[in-house]
C-alpha cells in the first residue's frame, strides 16, 4: 500500500470520527429544548404572556422516533428520553477525533485550516456545513436542533448554539470562511443573517474527502504546463536563474509568505525557455505549474476579485505556481488605467511568474526582474552532442552555428532525425552497434531543424524556393569573390565568435548584413538564391505590405515579430527594395516625420543586433541612411552587364532539357539586355518554339527579344533582328 492510499484511509477515519462527534452535539442540542433558531432572553427582560402549549417539531419528531427507531436520527430514537447524550460521550468522541487527527500529513480539514487561517470555531462551522454533504443523518438533525422542518440545513444561529467559543465575526466578508468562498451564504430578501442557509462549496467538500483536483471554474483558464520530455536539468545559464528563484523563496520569512511574495518577471524573447525555467523552479519547490494567458483574465472588477480569490484558495488547497503569459500582450496600458494583470497581482499572493517580452514597470507589484534567454551557443552545441551521440562528429558544431533553439525544440529535432535515420537503408537491418552515417544524419537533422523554424516566419514573409547555383550566376570576379566570402563567414561564424572569443567582447554586429546594390535585373535575387542554396537555408523575401503600417508603432511591432522569428536560425532574410524601409532620416517638420524617423532608428538597432544573415537589395544605394550603411558587413555592387557577361548569361540561360539549335551567342550579347531581360526573352522564345514544335532557334529568340525591347520602350533597329539560315553557327 502506498503513502497516498495510507493517507486517504487515515483521512476517512478522521472524518468518520469528526462526524460522529458532530452528530452527538446535534443530538444533545435537539434534546435540550432550546431551539437554535430562537434567541435567548436576557434574565432581566420581563416574561412574555403565557401561550397555549403546542407540540413542537422536536416533540413530534421524538414521538415519531419512538414508533419507528429507523427514522435515521441516530440516537434520537425511542431511547432518547431514557438515554440522553452525556458530556462524557461527547468528550470521548472529541478524544477519538483528536486521536484520528494525529496523522502525518494531517487530515485535509486541518491542512485547510492552517493554510487559510481558520479559528477552531470557523473550522467547526465548515465541518458542520460539509457534514450535510458527507452524512445523510446530519440534515434531519439540523432540523431538530432548530425545531423547524423547513431548516434541514446549517445556519449561523445553529453554529452559535452548537459549538464552544462562538464568535459573531466569522461570517464577515473579511473572515476566511467567506473571503475564500469556503461557504456560500444564501440570504433571500429580508431574511435574517443568522437564519440564512449556509452551504459548503463543492470543491471544499471534495477537498475534505481528499480529492485533489483544480476547481472547475478555473479549469478552462489555467493550463497545466507539462514537464520537459526528458526531465533533465536545464542548461547552466538557465539553471542559475532557477536557483535565484528558489533561493529567494526559501529565504522568505513567515510574514512575507503570509503577506506578499515577490513576483518573478521573466523577461526575454523566447517563451519556451521561460516556461522551462518556471517549471524547474516550481518543481524544485514541490509545486505544480499552471499557465494563464493574460488575455483570459476577467476585466470586470467583481469577476477579477472572485477569480483572484479562487486562485489563491486553490493554491492553498493544492499548492501550485502560476505562469502568467504576457509575452505577446506586453504593452503598457493607456494613461490612468491599471491593466487586469496589475489589479490581479496587487491583491494576490503566491508563487507567480510573469513572462514578458520587455520589462513591464506598470504592474504595481513587487517584482524581481530576471532575464531568460535561450541556451548559449556553447550549451546548444553540448546539447546537440548529447542528443545526437558522440558519433555525430562536427554536426553539433554546424547546427549550433546556424540555429538558435530552445532546449526542448533542439531535443525533439534530434529525436526525429535519429528515428528517421535508424529506419533508412544506410543501417543494417536490426543490427546493433552500427554507426549512424554522418552525412545522412547531418542532412536529416538539418532538414528537421529547418522544418521546425520555418513556421514562425509564415505569414510574415514570402518564402522562395532557391534554385540558382554558382553555375547559374554571372558576376565580375570581385563581386563573385565577395559572395563566396559571405558564404564562408556564415559557415565559420561559430568558430570565430565562440571558439576565438569575439562573442565575449561584443553584443552587436555578430550577424552578417549585406547590401546588394544595382539596377533591376542585374542578378541580386539570383545571388540571394545562390547563397541560400550553398548554405542550405530557407530564403524568405520580406513583403513590405505585411510589415509597413500607417498606424503609429505597428511597423516596429511587425519588424520585431519578424526578427524574433528569424532568430531561431535556418533563414536568410531578403529585403527587396530595401530603400523603402531603410531610407535616410529626414528633418523633423511634423509628427509624421518624427514617427518615420523612430521606425528607421528601430530598424538600425534591430538589424545590428540580428545574428542571422540578412540581405538588402536596392536600386537606389544613395537613398540609404548613412548610419545603416555603416552597420553593413558587405556591400556588393551589381554592375550593368557588359558584353562578355551577357554572352555568358545567354550560354547558361536555357536548361539542359531545352533543345536549342544554331544560337549565335555573340550576336545575342550585342542586343544589350541585362540578366533579367535575358531570362524573359529565353522563356518567351521557348514558348514560341513549343508552339512551332521545333527546337529553340535564333528566329524564336530574336522575335522574343524584339517584344522585350518594345516592352522596355527602347528603340528597335530592325536590321538587328533579321536572320537567315546562312548565319547559323555551331
Amino acid at each position: 500500500m502506498n503513502d497516498a492510499t495510507d493517507w486517504s484511509e487515515s483521512n476517512d477515519a478522521f472524518l468518520a470520527a469528526a462526524l460522529a462527534w458532530l452528530r452527538l452535539r446535534l443530538e444533545r442540542l435537539a434534546a435540550s429544548g432550546e431551539p437554535a433558531s430562537e434567541p435567548r432572553l436576557d434574565p432581566a427582560e420581563p416574561s412574555r404572556p403565557a401561550q397555549p402549549a403546542q407540540p413542537s417539531f422536536r416533540d413530534r419528531f421524538l414521538r415519531r422516533g419512538s414508533a419507528d427507531s429507523s427514522s435515521g436520527a441516530g440516537r434520537l430514537g425511542s431511547s432518547m428520553d431514557a438515554s440522553p447524550v452525556t458530556d462524557t460521550e461527547i468528550e470521548e468522541a472529541a478524544r477519538a477525533m483528536a486521536a484520528a487527527e494525529e496523522m502525518d500529513p494531517p487530515p485535509a480539514l486541518e491542512i485547510l485550516a492552517q493554510r487559510l487561517g481558520l479559528t477552531r470555531f470557523e473550522r467547526d462551522v465548515l465541518l458542520l456545513c460539509a457534514a450535510v454533504e458527507l452524512d445523510t443523518r446530519i440534515a434531519p438533525l439540523c432540523a431538530h436542533a432548530q425545531d423547524d422542518p423547513s431548516r434541514p440545513h446549517p445556519t449561523f444561529a445553529l453554529a452559535l448554539a452548537l459549538f464552544d467559543d462562538p464568535a459573531w465575526d466569522v461570517l464577515s466578508p473579511e473572515r476566511p470562511l467567506r473571503h475564500w468562498r469556503l461557504l456560500e451564504l444564501h440570504q433571500p430578501g429580508s431574511q435574517p443573517l443568522t437564519l440564512s442557509v449556509l452551504r459548503a462549496d463543492e470543491r471544499v467538500v471534495n477537498h475534505l474527502k481528499g480529492l485533489g483536483y483544480l476547481d472547475d471554474r478555473l479549469t478552462p483558464l489555467l493550463l497545466p504546463v507539462d514537464p520537459p520530455e526528458d526531465d533533465g536539468e536545464p542548461p547552466p545559464s538557465q539553471g542559475e536563474v532557477v536557483r535565484q528563484i528558489v533561493r529567494r523563496l526559501e529565504l522568505a520569512t513567515p510574514e512575507q509568505r503570509a503577506q506578499r511574495l515577490p513576483v518573478f518577471q521573466l523577461v526575454g524573447a523566447d517563451a519556451a525557455s521561460k516556461r522551462l525555467v518556471a517549471w524547474h523552479a516550481a518543481a524544485s519547490l514541490g509545486l505544480r505549474l499552471f499557465r494563464l494567458p493574460i488575455e483570459h483574465l476577467p476585466t470586470e472588477s467583481a469577476e477579477l476579485d472572485t477569480f483572484r480569490r479562487l486562485v489563491q484558495r486553490e493554491s492553498a488547497l493544492a499548492p501550485f505556481a502560476l505562469y502568467l503569459d504576457a509575452q505577446e500582450t506586453g504593452n503598457a496600458p493607456t494613461e490612468g488605467q491599471t491593466p487586469p494583470l496589475g489589479r490581479f497581482l496587487a491583491g494576490a499572493n503566491g508563487v507567480f511568474f510573469v513572462a514578458t517580452r520587455d520589462v513591464r514597470p506598470d504592474l504595481g507589484a513587487s517584482f524581481l526582474l530576471l532575464d531568460v534567454a535561450k541556451p548559449t551557443p556553447a550549451e546548444q552545441r553540448q546539447a546537440w552532442r548529447g542528443a545526437l551521440g558522440e558519433d555525430a562528429d562536427d554536426v553539433p558544431d554546424l547546427l549550433a552555428s546556424q540555429f538558435d533553439l530552445d532546449l526542448g525544440s533542439l531535443r525533439r529535432i534530434a529525436r526525429t532525425a535519429l528515428a528517421e535515420t535508424a529506419q533508412s537503408d544506410d543501417l543494417a537491418d536490426g543490427e546493433a552497434g552500427n554507426r549512424v552515417p554522418e552525412a545522412d544524419l547531418r542532412d536529416r537533422v538539418w532538414k528537421a531543424a529547418l522544418a521546425s523554424t520555418r513556421p514562425r516566419l509564415e505569414g510574415l514573409t514570402q518564402r522562395l524556393e532557391p534554385k540558382a547555383t554558382w553555375d547559374d550566376i554571372v558576376l565580375p570576379d570581385r563581386e563573385l569573390d565577395l559572395l563566396r566570402q559571405i558564404a564562408s563567414q556564415v559557415r565559420l561564424r561559430s568558430r570565430v565568435y565562440e571558439d576565438w572569443g569575439f562573442a565575449e567582447k561584443r553584443n552587436r554586429g555578430l550577424g552578417i548584413s549585406v547590401l546588394f546594390a544595382g539596377e533591376s535585373g542585374t542578378g541580386k535575387t539570383m545571388a540571394a538564391e545562390v547563397l541560400a542554396n550553398e548554405l542550405q537555408l530557407s530564403l524568405h523575401r520580406i513583403d513590405l505590405s505585411t510589415v509597413v503600417s500607417k498606424y503609429i508603432g505597428e511597423t516596429e511591432k511587425n519588424l520585431r515579430r519578424l526578427f524574433d522569428a528569424a532568430e531561431d536560425g535556418g533563414a536568410l532574410l531578403f529585403f527587396d527594395e530595401a530603400d523603402a524601409l531603410f531610407g535616410k532620416r529626414s528633418e523633423v517638420k511634423d509628427s509624421h516625420d518624427r514617427y518615420a524617423n523612430i521606425e528607421i532608428n528601430y530598424l538600425l538597432q534591430r538589424i545590428e543586433s540580428y545574428r542571422g544573415l540578412a540581405i538588402l537589395a536596392t536600386n537606389l544605394k544613395d537613398s540609404l541612411d548613412t548610419a545603416f550603411v555603416r552597420r553593413l558587413r558587405f556591400i556588393l555592387d551589381f554592375p550593368v552587364h557588359g558584353e562578355a557577361e551577357r554572352r555568358e548569361i545567354w550560354k547558361r540561360i536555357f536548361p539542359d532539357k531545352t533543345e536549342t539549335e544554331g544560337l549565335d551567342f555573340d550576336r545575342l550579347a550585342r542586343l544589350g539586355l541585362n540578366g533579367g531581360a535575358i531570362n524573359n526573352v529565353a522563356m518567351n522564345a521557348a514558348f514560341l518554339a513549343a508552339e512551332a514544335g521545333t527546337p529553340v532557334t535564333m528566329p524564336h529568340v530574336l522575335a522574343a527579344a524584339r517584344t522585350e525591347l518594345r516592352k522596355m520602350g527602347r528603340p528597335i533597329n530592325e536590321s538587328d533582328f533579321r536572320w537567315s539560315p546562312v548565319e547559323v553557327v555551331a
